[in-house]
């Protein structure tokens, strides 16, 4: 038996491994060790501030006591792309809510970001992140990945991979109601 595929198996199944042991241990509960700072559901969202993509400044803050949903995403990401309409159509479906949509640019150049949301007119801001500190922040593990933050600025969901209609909806009535 050639040793070629066997050793290409292991690979794959190493990595597989790899990658189910980060997005478990970004996402549970205790995450970080419990500390206040920690990303994990129930503690505040991490700090988000930076320069958006069409150059304004930006802090997270500023959008306390609004259902805020942050999402990180690139250009050369399909299902980031694919989940745009779905981010726009449930800005303008929640939008009584006061709902805020922010995006991070990771993974990817601002200038091809750029053009994909000026083609596909995205309303929401997006901040760019050169040296990866929100990313390492909210602890992505892949992209698109997704955090709901309530009104109080505290963290209470986590979506890894592309959202479908029903996940945003269940994530979203997480912090739709809670008052700041």
């Amino acid at each position: 038996m050639p040793r070629r595929p066997i050793l290409l198996a292991l690979l794959v199944g190493v990595l597989a491994t790899v990658v189910v042991f980060a997005v478990v241990r970004a996402t549970r509960p205790d995450a970080g060790g419990g500390t206040p700072d920690a990303i994990a559901v129930g503690n505040p969202a991490p700090a988000v501030t930076g320069t958006t993509l069409d150059g304004a400044a930006f802090d997270l803050k500023a959008l306390t006591g609004r259902p805020v949903v942050i999402n990180f995403w690139g250009q050369s990401c399909v299902p980031c792309r694919d989940e745009f309409p779905l981010l726009e159509s449930k800005l303008t479906q929640h939008a009584s809510d006061g709902i805020a949509v922010v995006g991070i640019l990771t993974d990817d150049p601002p200038e091809g970001a750029r053009a994909f949301i000026a083609d596909h007119g995205a309303t929401w801001p997006t901040v760019v992140d050169p040296n990866k500190a929100i990313k390492a922040a909210y602890r992505v593990a892949a992209r698109p990945q997704t955090y709901f933050v309530d009104r109080a600025g505290v963290l209470r969901s986590i979506q890894v991979g592309e959202l479908t209609d029903a996940d945003f909806e269940r994530q979203y009535a997480k912090i739709a109601t809670t008052a700041p």
